[in-house]
């Protein structure tokens, strides 16, 4: 009997491995978002906006609903993130099981770890600034308001937001697997339930509006 058990169990984990690396071939079909409009428009609002925070990040968002019709959530809803040590607020603009698109930053400063994920990161700064570097290099990589920080697929860093900072971010991969590193910090340290059950509602909802509207 143990010896069936094991092999079901064995059976189940190479199914869900082939499914895993059959999906991961094609994730690129399922990719709405481009990061270079993304930058370039944020690029256009901070010229307009750069003494302005709250009207910069509605209009990146009410900007990004015009590129992306359908798929931007631009009531204001935030929540705190605690990942990786470090600590800030995002509003969810887009969230789908491939790709999401959030405002994040603090206006206190923060540090931490990056993550490692099974998804590419670019994170556009549109205020303050983002210093980080990899084990090994012994001199910082510093982002200024427009540049973007690409944290490719695997890879990962020590970030610091020195001061204030707030930037668009976007990720594009099987964001499902990100969600350990995000919650866990709040689960066993915080213990902010609240932000807990905000996170998942809102994530879960997006998560449902793309499904319906055919977006994976």
């Amino acid at each position: 009997m143990a010896v069936i058990n094991l092999l079901r169990f064995f059976f189940i984990l190479s199914l869900l491995a082939a499914l895993f690396v059959g999906f991961d071939q094609v994730k690129e079909r399922f990719y709405l978002f481009d990061q270079n409009v993304l930058q370039a428009v944020a690029k256009r609002n901070i010229e307009k906006y750069s003494n302005d925070s709250h009207a910069l990040i509605t209009n990146i968002a009410a900007d990004l609903e015009r590129e992306y019709p359908g798929h931007i959530q631009l009531k204001e809803e935030w929540v705190f993130n605690n990942a990786g040590g470090a600590m800030g607020s995002m509003w969810i603009i887009h969230g789908s099981l491939t790709e999401y698109v959030i405002i994040f930053g603090t206006p206190v400063g923060t540090e931490g770890h990056t993550g490692r994920y099974f998804a590419d990161d670019y994170f556009i700064i549109l205020e303050g600034e983002q210093w980080a570097y990899a084990a090994g290099e012994l001199k910082r990589e510093v982002y200024k308001p427009g540049e973007m920080h690409h944290l490719p697929r695997g890879h990962s860093q020590q970030y610091k937001i020195p001061e204030h900072a707030w930037a668009l971010e976007y990720a594009r991969g099987w964001i499902p697997l990100m969600l350990p590193f995000g919650v866990f910090d709040t689960i066993f340290s915080t213990v902010d339930f609240v932000t807990f059950y905000n996170t998942f509602r809102l994530y879960g909802t997006a998560i449902i509006k793309e499904l319906l509207q055919g977006k994976i």
